[in-house]
């Protein structure tokens, strides 16, 4: 689309078989302690003055958005005014047995476009662990309409002008509560799966938004699911069936970072999600099963951890 673009990483966050391709990608790929929050301000301003940069993205969530926000703002790369995201991120808590659902929207000039509604798989009781995500959410329309409509009020009440966000939504009995909101894209791959159920490319719509365009946003056609591999904690013996999970014709994505004697993280840990599988499906319940014969097809040998 005609874009350069800089990176800026921390080492920690930073997953050693994406870095060659973010490498790639990038016209430098910048690699800071973003603990280092002076650090962190003065490689931003020292980049985009060198490089004559347009705009500035913080495209994940944590600790170093709002000095980022700010610094984009002081620079006058950012239409966010810092304090947009403070609104953002304060939000009440739910109790972890209420359905959650996310709402993933695009702004451009102040006005918020809803992509969908995703929905999340878990263990259920007692401890509600995610296990995958589901997209589009099967919902009625009324049920859908009241939970885009409250992600969209906590994003006009926040002053947010401009960017994607993933906006979490506990649904309780006296109605929708936002949980969570971030400025950036769904992790754990939802991107994919709005692009698989319905033809939009999110991460392409984002830069044409830079460029004042306003997305357009098809109905799903189908569904799509992602589901992380299941496995037990400890150390990685053996392993095969990647292969075959590969050249599933309803597979759109799987990952298996993992290689022989490395430790496998136990369920519930964000790092587990790392190993996952994406499928296609006309209906959600095609879907689960699909996911619950690719965990099946995968087949481990991993000695306990102690």
């Amino acid at each position: 689309m005609g874009f350069r673009v800089w990176s800026i990483w921390d080492p920690l966050l930073l997953e050693a078989d994406f870095a060659p391709r973010i490498e790639e990608l990038s016209e430098e790929l910048l690699l800071i302690d973003f603990a280092d929050e002076d650090r962190l301000r003065e490689t931003i301003k020292q980049t985009t003055q060198r490089n004559g940069i347009e705009a500035v993205l913080h495209c994940g969530d944590g600790s170093s958005v709002l000095p980022v926000a700010e610094e984009a703002w002081r620079l006058g790369l950012s239409p966010n005014p810092p304090d947009a995201y403070e609104r953002l991120q304060a939000c009440e808590g739910a109790p972890a047995q209420a359905p959650r659902l996310s709402v993933e929207t695009l702004t451009v000039n102040g006005h918020h476009h809803v992509v969908g509604v995703t929905g999340q798989r878990t263990t259920g009781s007692p401890h509600y662990l995610v296990t995958g995500y589901l997209h589009p959410a099967p919902l009625a329309d009324d049920e859908r309409e009241v939970v885009e409509a409250a992600a969209v009020g906590w994003l006009e009440a926040s002053g947010y002008r401009f960017g994607p966000a993933h906006t979490q939504v506990a649904l309780l009995p006296g109605g929708p509560r936002i949980v969570s909101c971030r400025a950036c894209l769904g992790a754990d791959r939802i991107p994919l799966l709005v692009e698989i159920a319905r033809g939009f490319d999110f991460e392409a719509a984002l830069f044409a938004s830079l460029l004042g365009d306003s997305p357009v946003v098809p109905s799903a056609s189908q569904h799509a699911e992602i589901g992380f591999f299941l496995l037990p904690e400890g150390h990685l013996r053996t392993y095969a069936g990647t292969e075959d999970i590969a050249v599933t014709p309803w597979v759109r994505g799987a990952r298996f970072p993992y290689s022989v004697g490395d430790r496998i993280p136990p369920v519930g840990d964000p790092r587990a999600r790392r190993g996952y599988v994406v499928v296609e499906g006309e209906t959600p319940e095609l879907t689960l099963e699909r996911v619950s014969k690719a965990r099946q097809d995968l087949i481990t040998d991993i000695r306990p951890a102690g």
